[in-house]
């Protein structure tokens, strides 16, 4: 469909599903996950996005950023980003307000690609069929049996070649931890997040534990925010170990001051935090320059497509938490085959808000 088509109408809903157990990691608990659903429509087609962000993003949706992108056309995304990133200015532009445009902007494309007719991969133009996964969680609030449940079974049952486990929380606990994650996981590689729970000495120490289980990657060793401390880490870090972070830039600026600091050997990118899918995009189109390789941080289902069609990428987090929600709450929500997943033939991201579902969530 060429020409102008008028958005007619954007609305944002936040929804709080509780875990199927308590969870943690190196600096955090929870025991639920809130989800940000926007959806927009235009020319008699909907477009939907979401984010895992606090649930006044939603406010920050419907109301702020709605007055930037109602009445204007659904084929112009990147000058509606342009527009809300100029909105929040004196908000803020990071955090809430970020969760708030990432979902918006992941609707504005969905809707896009909807009226045209093709999937979002095509539209950008895809590199890749399938995208491999690495299974995610492990937290350190789980007991060793569970821990070795989890990480075998997305070895065994879903093919990856690697899964990740939290660390921090506890470092005198760690060394055994990992071991017992070896032990369920065989040959499969094994790759550790500290969610910034250590400091620069006491990660160094962590990986050369890590090193001697076969650990391959060391996620937020440190802070995000101590760029020198994440280089003077990945300077020092024993073998083959890569130093990996991201997931809390929240647009470009943030992913080249990390490049800049040659501070990680991946890097992590967060379409629900990083401004949506456009963020998502120019975040790539950095790490190239920089030759740098990504990965897609959390939301697999949400990742999918932009990651068919990025440069560089690696593989996308399989993260416990949204797989479960994106399968209870998402028709279209990816399943793995052999390490992998794979898109149908549906414009978009394939994906639709199963609504009658979501409500006993809704905030």
């Amino acid at each position: 469909m060429a020409g102008a088509v008028p958005i007619d109408a954007l609305e944002a809903r936040a929804y709080r599903i509780p875990t199927d157990a308590p969870e943690a990691d190196g600096t955090l608990e929870w025991d639920a996950t809130t989800l940000v659903v926007v959806t927009a429509v235009a020319g008699g087609v909907r477009g939907t996005g979401y984010a895992y962000a606090d649930a006044g993003a939603a406010a920050i949706a419907a109301g702020t950023l709605a007055g930037e992108v109602l009445g204007e056309s659904a084929m112009d995304v990147p000058r509606l980003w342009d527009r809300m990133r100029r909105r929040v200015r004196n908000m803020g532009s990071s955090g809430v307000a970020a969760g708030a445009i990432s979902a918006v902007d992941t609707a504005l494309w969905d809707l896009k690609a909807g009226l045209i007719g093709l999937s979002l991969a095509d539209l950008w133009g895809a590199r890749r069929e399938a995208v491999p996964i690495y299974g995610s969680g492990g937290f350190t609030s789980y007991d060793d049996a569970r821990l070795a449940e989890q990480l075998g079974r997305w070895v065994a049952e879903d093919g990856c070649a690697r899964v990740k486990m939290k660390v921090g929380a506890d470092r005198r606990l760690e060394e055994r931890r990992m071991r017992v994650a070896r032990e369920a996981i065989g040959e499969a590689a094994l790759m550790i997040d500290s969610n910034g729970a250590c400091t620069p000495r006491e990660a160094l120490a962590m990986a050369e534990v890590a090193l001697g289980f076969g650990v391959d990657w060391y996620e937020e060793p440190v802070t995000s925010d101590d760029l020198d401390g994440l280089a003077y880490i990945r300077a020092g870090l024993p073998g083959a170990i890569d130093c990996a972070a991201g997931e809390y830039a929240y647009g470009p600026h943030d992913v080249r001051r990390l490049l800049e600091a040659r501070a990680v050997d991946c890097l992590q990118i967060d379409a629900t935090r990083c401004l949506g899918y456009t963020g998502f995009l120019q975040a790539a189109a950095l790490a190239e320059a920089f030759a740098v390789p990504i990965s897609a941080h959390t939301a697999p289902a949400l990742h999918l497509p932009v990651c068919r069609a990025a440069p560089l990428c690696r593989h996308i987090e399989w993260f416990h938490d949204h797989v479960r929600i994106e399968a209870m709450l998402f028709d279209g929500a990816p399943t793995p085959k052999a390490g992998a997943i794979a898109m149908g033939d549906a414009a978009g991201h394939g994906l639709t808000l199963k609504a009658k579902d979501a409500e006993r969530f809704a905030l």
